[in-house]
């Protein structure tokens, strides 16, 4: 039974653009230690292994709580469970300015994480149930170029706090804007519609059930592998800029931030194209499933020579190359878990997804620092991500295989009654 309304209403389209705004304050919080990680590691004289281990504990908190958050928003109102996380994460980014020990700076890292996983089961479970599948591209494509613009607009302004009031002021100005963003949710959140998020959850099938579908597992081990270098990039790109190409902070800002615009602008144009394709009369998981795929094929080709060119010029092209590929997946691939999962499933697929997914954080994070430790160069660390890249466009192609939506053993007839199939197809 298809619950998203043929047409969002206004308030829908006005709830989006909240949680786009939002996750692009997530993706600033989770990525501004990497703006900071030099001026950190100066202060308080940490290690590239130390600093590696600080960038990578986010996801340990980030990766376990998805199950609790796919729980939690399958048990009570979704919009005022994400307004919590929301202000969990703020809380913890502002309190990062605030300390001055390794101990102190690992826990709030892991209070951020926990903040933050509340975030990508809760727009799932949104967009699956008040927007249709042919607006679903788009619904992502914006909250993906969110959490693109997110790091872009970090790392512009990171640096531009981080001369004007230090590392330690960047995370306090950076949190006390954040908070703002519950205004304006508080007055939305109780307007839109829980009856059919509480509908959607109470069909929802067990976690016992999913971990037997094969097309959970493809799902899974294609958002570790994309996750890896998505991370790697987050974390790890403005110090490899810094150290490596040796950029001033002023130009920092500029070329660090240009392949998160660039995956910005090219995620929302694949969204849009692949919502073209489906109401032209394309099936809708084979059509997200070849762009996802292409699109990582795509971004493993241009990424390894980025590092290799000694040119600077050359080197940021094929970046930006390689970060426009990334759009291909980053605007479709929650939305093909959505057409496979269907609303009931939605917040628990994700959050599972999302757990397993992003350990790659953490092993980004932590196996870059230690490559580049052993080796005094970003080349080992860059052709480990594009061996990630190619297992996971394995995942979504091989073996997700036919991309249709799952059936569970719960179904629902037209009238809104629950009933059960003895065989459900994987």
């Amino acid at each position: 039974m298809e619950i998203a309304p043929a047409k969002p209403r206004t308030l829908h389209w006005i709830a989006l653009g909240l949680l786009v705004v939002s996750v692009c304050i997530n993706y600033a919080d989770r990525g501004n230690l990497g703006v900071a990680a030099k001026s950190i590691a100066t202060e308080l004289h940490f290690s590239p292994g130390s600093l590696g281990t600080l960038l990578g504990s986010f996801f340990i908190t980030y990766a376990a709580f998805q199950l609790v958050s796919g729980k939690l928003i399958d048990t009570w109102n979704v919009n005022w469970v994400y307004a919590a996380g929301f202000l969990i994460w703020s809380a913890a980014t502002g309190l990062t300015g605030l300390v001055s020990t390794f101990p102190a700076l690992l826990c709030l890292r892991l209070v951020l994480g926990a903040g933050e996983s509340v975030a990508y089961p809760a727009y799932s479970k949104i967009l699956a149930t008040v927007f249709p599948e042919r607006l679903r591209g788009t619904a992502n494509a914006l909250i993906d170029a969110g959490s693109k613009v997110g790091p872009a607009l970090g790392v512009m302004l990171g640096v531009d706090l981080l001369n004007r009031f230090t590392w330690r002021g960047m995370f306090v100005v950076i949190a006390a804007a954040s908070f703002l963003w519950l205004i304006p949710w508080s007055f939305v959140a109780p307007r839109l519609e829980v009856r059919k998020f509480a509908k959607a959850s109470a069909w929802a099938p067990s976690y016992a059930e999913l971990l037997g579908k094969r097309a959970v597992w493809g799902t899974v081990l294609g958002l570790f592998g994309a996750n890896y270098g998505w991370y790697f990039l987050l974390n790890w790109l403005p110090y490899y800029m810094e150290t490596i190409r040796h950029y001033t902070h002023a130009r920092l800002a500029l070329m660090a931030s240009l392949p998160f615009w660039a995956v910005a602008i090219a995620s929302l144009l694949f969204g849009l194209f692949a919502d073209a394709l489906i109401r032209r009369g394309g099936e809708p998981g084979r059509v997200r499933q070849s762009i996802i795929s292409l699109g990582l094929l795509c971004c493993c080709a241009f990424l390894l020579p980025a590092v290799l060119v000694k040119q600077a010029f050359l080197s940021n092209l094929f970046l930006i190359l390689a970060s426009v590929s990334m759009g291909g997946f980053s605007s479709n691939h929650w939305a093909l878990t959505q057409r496979l999962s269907g609303a009931p499933a939605a917040g628990k697929w994700t959050g599972f997804e999302n757990c397993l997914g992003n350990i790659a954080g953490f092993a980004a994070s932590y196996v870059s620092g230690v490559a580049l430790g052993l080796t005094h160069s970003f080349v080992l660390a860059f052709s480990i991500v594009c061996f990630s890249l190619l297992m996971s466009a394995v995942g979504y192609w091989i073996v997700i295989g036919n991309p249709l939506p799952v059936e569970w053993a719960t179904t629902v007839t037209s009238e809104g009654e629950k009933t059960y199939i003895a065989k459900s197809a994987s």
